[in-house]
This record gives C-alpha cells, sequence and structure tokens, in this order.
C-alpha cells in the first residue's frame, strides 16, 4: 500500500481532461499536488525547462515522491499524408518529454525512497501502444515508443525503489481529440468516463500496482 498523505506530486499535463482529474483525486486523498502545464507556460519540449520544473518542486516542498506525465497531443490522418512537423510534434510531446521528465526525476525520487517513502511514476500511453489504430499511426508509434521505455526503465528504476506503471486505458471522454495538431478525429466506439478512468490510476498507485493495461479499465 502507498500513502499518498502528504505526499508531494508533481502532475504535468495537469490542465488536461484526465491529467486534471487525476491532480484532484490526488489531492483528494491528501497528496500536495505541483500542477504543470503548457497553459502555465511549461513547454516540457525543452529538456532546460523539464529540469526547472522539476527544480522548482523541490525547492518549494523539499521532495519529491511522485510523478504523473498526463501530458499529449494527438493527430489524425493516412499515414502517407503525415507532415514531417506533425511526426516531430508527436514525438516531442508524447514521447522525448516524458523520457526526460522520468530520467531527470530520478535524483528526486530515489531519495524519497532512501527516506522511506514509496516514490512512483505514473505514464499515459494508451491503448494505441497495445494496438495501433488505422488513421493513427504516428500517434499510436509515440506512444509506443513510451511504453517500451517505460516497461525496460521501470525494471531498472525498481532497483531505487521507485515504481514506473504505465496506463493504457482505452478511448476516453476529454477533449483531447476534439483539438488534434492535425486532422479530425474520427467517429469513435463510447468513451470511457474520464472520472473513472482517474480514479482506477488512484486505486493503482494506492494498491502498489506495477502495470495498467487496457483490461485493467
Amino acid at each position: 500500500m502507498t500513502n499518498l498523505q502528504g505526499a508531494v506530486v508533481l502532475v504535468v499535463g495537469a490542465s488536461g481532461g484526465l491529467g486534471s482529474r487525476i491532480a484532484t483525486e490526488l489531492e483528494s486523498n491528501g497528496a500536495v499536488v505541483v500542477r504543470s502545464s503548457k497553459s502555465a507556460g511549461h513547454d516540457l519540449r525543452s529538456s532546460a525547462v523539464v529540469r526547472e520544473v522539476l527544480d522548482a518542486t523541490h525547492a518549494l516542498h523539499g521532495r519529491l515522491d511522485g510523478l504523473v506525465v498526463a501530458s499529449g497531443v494527438v493527430a489524425f490522418g493516412a499515414a502517407s499524408e503525415l507532415a514531417p512537423s506533425t511526426v516531430e510534434e508527436l514525438f516531442a510531446v508524447n514521447t522525448t518529454s516524458a523520457i526526460q521528465l522520468i530520467t531527470q526525476s530520478h535524483p528526486y525520487l530515489a531519495a524519497s525512497a532512501r527516506e522511506g517513502r514509496e516514490p512512483f511514476v505514473i505514464t499515459l500511453s494508451g491503448v494505441v501502444a497495445e494496438a495501433p489504430v488505422v488513421g493513427l499511426a504516428a500517434y499510436s508509434a509515440s506512444k509506443a515508443a513510451l511504453a517500451s521505455f517505460v516497461l525496460a526503465g521501470a525494471r531498472e528504476y525498481r532497483r531505487a525503489g521507485i515504481r514506473i506503471v504505465d496506463a493504457r486505458p482505452g478511448h476516453t471522454g476529454t477533449a483531447l481529440s476534439e483539438h488534434p495538431i492535425a486532422g479530425s478525429a474520427p467517429r469513435f466506439a463510447a468513451a470511457l468516463d474520464p472520472d473513472l478512468v482517474a480514479a482506477r490510476i488512484i486505486t493503482a498507485i494506492v494498491d502498489g500496482e506495477k502495470d495498467l493495461p487496457s483490461t485493467a479499465f
């Protein structure tokens, strides 16, 4: 069991439909939540900004016990018609910045573990990491790359007492698909309730789960 009471958790993408709900759920469970988002001026495609956000969180609260990476962008369209700039942005936001956050947070989370707490990282690669979707080829690839990094990295981080959990829910009813960086959203099947998805992720944190495949939702 992971006790969230008083835990300092950085939520990246905290203004998004799912990130905001996860942040609220964490607070309801007693966590001290630091919210980071692009709308707050945090462009985490820059490794320097990643470092600034992590340093500022540690300076303000004296520690970091958890990291939730809920930021992301989506693009729709045929694989043959993807613009290079679209592919670049998908991987910069969904993959590279997430990896930078995970790697640069290691010293802070390792310190939390040494102090007897149970630090964690939550990523959100989504069901497309398990089953790539036609019309979402590059988006699926960017999320699958993140899931692959987490799968291998989690084994290494475990040695330092840090738990990394990748969540792969199916299509969730947030506004992400309404604001793609390219293309238009197709007609999706019934969406998962974002409140229930957020609550399920909090349960996984508290219960010490190590993975959240699509079947967990």
